[in-house]
């Protein structure tokens, strides 16, 4: 199994990086704050103003560390990557399966079975612990309404129309997000998702979880030798990683958004902890980015046994797993792409 390796978040604006043997430096105000060996990182993500030594891209590209760089909303801007690895003849059945739409419904189906199911369990967890009569009466009414959903997903052949199955799923789920809140129910209220930028401090925790997520995602198709850009829900769009959008669909609600459900429900993020700027578009702070990304990698580390796979194994390596799916799926290894189902 693939080793859980770090990913590297500096988030501190004005931090420069650069390179000190085989390891990373990281330095403020011309200040080291740390040194990271290379062979210990899968990816750095650099939040904001933050810049890079030539030798630092150097070193990362030779021992195939990704860097990204995201605004300090978590928005993408670019990604470095060394040469391109995999078995050029899998991403060849890759192009051929997202061009057959008989075969890219199919996975987009097994997506979206993932992507409600889960959706359903974390709703389903949550009405188990709640008491409060019109809170309970929300999240059962909408895990009744996703489960009838789901058979339609099964039966749905069409590309646009599982599409828009995904619509009405996400707007049942995300209509009843405020019933998961149980702290500071008003300063995290969930109104709409708002993305560039975000409107307000739950979607300002949710956009920087997804661009986590996201990367990971995308790191771990490269590293099976897949194109993160190819999908099958999500098309072909110049600069957007297609295919990273389309599994991580089925991880969002049990990872992301119950991080952040637990940082706001424990408390250990506040709303003195978020801003809004001139436009409108609310930011953490550093302090509350760094609670955001020790509790990612904390839940990161938690054990978990795959549904399919019947072994145990970190959280953290789930899209690695998810990934190694699908191209044994695209080689012919498997009939259908498994999607994970949470329990």
């Amino acid at each position: 199994m693939k080793p859980l390796l770090n990913t590297l978040f500096v988030t501190t604006q004005g931090a420069y990086l650069s390179r000190d043997g085989l390891t990373v430096s990281v330095s403020v105000d011309r200040e080291v704050r740390a040194r990271i060996p290379i062979h210990t990182l899968n990816s750095i993500l650099c939040f904001g103003v933050v810049s890079c030594s030539a030798f630092v891209l150097q070193l990362a590209s030779e021992h195939g560390v990704s860097l990204v760089h995201l605004t300090e909303h978590g928005r993408f801007i670019a990604r470095m990557e060394g040469p391109v690895s995999g078995n050029v003849l899998l991403r060849r059945a890759q192009y051929r399966a997202a061009d057959d739409l008989e075969h890219s419904a199919a996975v987009a189906r097994a997506v979206l079975i993932g992507k409600v199911s889960n959706s359903r369990t974390v709703l389903q967890r949550a009405a188990r612990e709640t008491h409060a009569g019109s809170d309970k009466q929300i999240l059962d009414n909408t895990v009744l309404r996703l489960s009838r959903i789901l058979p339609e997903i099964l039966r749905a052949r069409d590309l646009d129309l599982l599409r828009g199955y995904e619509g009405d799923a996400g707007s049942l789920y995300f209509n009843a997000f405020n019933a998961l809140l149980k702290e500071n129910r008003e300063a995290f209220r969930f109104a709409a998702r708002s993305r560039r930028p975000p409107l307000d401090n739950i979607n300002a925790l949710l956009s920087f979880l997804y661009a986590i997520l996201a990367n990971d995602v995308a790191a771990a198709l490269q590293s099976v030798g897949l194109d993160s850009q190819v999908g099958f829900l999500h098309r072909d769009r110049p600069g957007r990683q297609s295919l990273a959008l389309d599994l991580m669909e089925e991880l969002r609600a049990p990872l992301a958004d119950r991080v952040a459900l637990n940082l706001i429900n424990r408390g250990q993020v506040r709303p003195d902890g978020f801003s809004s700027g001139e436009t409108g578009g609310v930011t953490m702070n550093e302090a509350t980015r760094k609670t955001v990304i020790a509790e990612w990698q904390a839940r990161k580390a938690e054990q978990i046994r795959h549904p399919f796979l019947g072994e145990n194994l970190p959280i953290g390596l789930l899209p690695y797993t998810q990934a190694l799916l699908l191209a044994r799926h695209l080689r012919g290894d498997l009939d259908g792409y498994p999607p994970l189902l949470w329990k």
